[in-house]
């Protein structure tokens, strides 16, 4: 876990010392006025934490020490502070009910987010635990998808399901669904198509998808995971949206925050969407994908940890 926090707090050096910096800038010796609340909005907008997280933040810290004479320490504790308590609502875990066979989650998110790659490395995890689990390449737009699966699937010992180029992904994941529960797997991990550019096509897709999967389960999907790739900033927000729109999603996995990600999207989609953020991403080993924890990321962000 050590190794993961040091990769996560790398990830978010960017946006971490830009903030640290403007603060510092913003309140050395002075008194918290309208022109440092300002100041210190432009800031967070920058770091991409979304103009109603924001507002939010700056009207908390007004509150508190609005006419006082204020450091830039203080001001980072307080927010790193008010920042775990947006986050804490939506830190998450993933929980598998025992009592479903197989326990299905299904996974969205535009190509390029990490989907495939989380889904291996979530298979990883559950296999140590000693559950058995089956992966389906219901992408079968893009045979790539479809050979790395395939490559996790040989790392965790996982099968894969998958078909030729092109074929109907919501028959196969109907089959794969029916082998599933005939082979008494504890959990189902279903990759799908991500082509968010035409809504149409992917909606009426997950449509069908989701329809197959409650014919042989009405309680299932158990789980709808998106996967988002936290270097496309405020375009995030759009993804949620059309995908939550499509699909009810439960819980999002946040991938790339070892790039180029400004960290602050995670707080802006925290306080807007309410959506559970299970695990977040900061590089490609199984173990670079850990369970999202608030006060350790609201931490890192406004450098105080």
């Amino acid at each position: 876990m050590l190794g993961f926090f040091n990769k996560l707090k790398s990830g978010l050096n960017r946006t971490s010392n830009s903030l640290v910096t403007g603060i510092g800038n913003v309140f050395t010796k002075r008194r918290l006025d309208a022109e440092a609340i300002e100041e210190l909005e432009d800031l967070l907008l920058m770091a991409d934490v979304g103009y109603a997280a924001t507002s939010k933040l700056s009207q908390s810290l007004s509150k508190e020490k609005f006419g006082k004479e204020v450091a830039d320490e203080e001001v980072r504790h307080f927010l790193s502070k008010e920042i775990a308590g947006i986050l804490e609502p939506i830190a998450k875990p993933l929980v598998i009910d025992r009592t479903q066979k197989p326990y299905v989650i299904l996974f969205a998110g535009v190509n390029g987010a990490g989907k495939t790659t989380s889904i291996g490395k979530l298979a990883q995890k559950f296999t140590s635990e000693g559950l058995k689990v089956s992966l389906v390449a219901g992408d079968t737009f893009r045979a790539a998808a479809v050979e790395q699966l395939k490559v996790w699937g040989e790392r965790s010992g996982c099968p894969v399901y998958s078909a030729p180029d092109g074929a109907d992904a919501a028959g196969l994941i109907y089959d794969s669904y029916q082998q599933s529960k005939k082979h008494g797997d504890d959990i189902l991990l279903i990759d799908t198509a991500g082509r968010l550019q035409n809504k149409s096509t992917l909606m009426s897709e997950l449509e069908k998808i989701v329809r197959v999967i409650k014919k042989i389960d009405a309680s299932a999907p158990h789980s709808c995971i998106l996967v988002l790739d936290a270097t496309v900033g405020q375009n995030a927000h759009l993804q949620v949206e059309a995908f939550s729109s499509m699909l009810g999603v439960t819980g999002m996995i946040v991938t790339k925050l070892d790039g180029t990600a400004k960290g602050g999207v995670v707080v802006a989609l925290a306080d807007k969407f309410k959506i559970p953020v299970h695990y977040i991403g900061v590089g490609e080993s199984a173990d670079d994908l850990q369970p999202f924890t608030a006060e350790d990321y609201a931490a890192i962000l406004m450098g105080v940890k």
